[in-house]
């Protein structure tokens, strides 16, 4: 398990934006409907350890989506506000790390272990955490401080926020990720 005293992992809270409030947009049916309560956990233990955090923006490319830097969905949610010493990385791809410094900025700080939270699951938190795990971070993905929505498959059928939820942390558990919830990781 994660010993975050010793391994000094980085937090990356990863799209916690007001845009994924208008649940219609987004396929509705969200699960982990305390995703973001879990994550404002998760920072507050972080700034208690004095451990790095990285805040993670999505900024649309489309002008209509609620994410778009135009847009008052893309500003972060009022429980995760960065302090100044903390970077704030807006990317336009699923990838934190495509498009952006992220990498960069970790190794140049030394830090090979990541925590990772945020929305959506099967999107930015899944690519994200692929990425993450094929560029050789130790790499941990909180499972309760994360959440997604309803998905429409490719015949019209509905696939409920929870399974799709619970298959995207299978995908990359004990292969890109080690897969914990926030009291597991609180324990350690």
């Amino acid at each position: 398990m994660i010993n975050l005293t010793e391994l000094e992992p980085a937090l990356l809270l990863i799209d916690i934006q007001k845009g994924f409030e208008d649940e219609a947009h987004w396929g509705g049916n969200r699960n982990n409907r305390d995703a973001e309560e879990k994550c404002a956990r998760l920072l507050e233990l972080w700034r208690s350890l004095q451990l790095p955090v990285f805040h993670i923006m999505h900024g649309s490319r489309d002008p209509n989506s609620p994410l778009h830097p135009s847009q008052p969905g893309f500003k972060l949610h009022d429980s995760i506000q960065p302090l100044a010493s903390e970077p704030v990385i807006v990317k336009d791809v699923n990838s934190a790390f495509i498009g952006t410094d992220l990498e960069q900025t970790l190794r140049e700080k030394g830090i090979n272990t990541l925590v990772i939270a945020g929305l959506t699951t099967n999107h930015c938190i899944s690519t994200t955490t692929r990425m993450a795990g094929n560029l050789d971070f130790n790499t941990y993905l909180v499972s309760d401080a994360t959440a997604t929505f309803d998905r429409k498959g490719l015949n019209g059928e509905t696939y409920e926020a929870e399974l799709v939820h619970q298959t995207t942390l299978a995908s990359l558990h004990e292969e890109f990720a080690t897969v914990i919830t926030l009291k597991e990781l609180q324990a350690c």
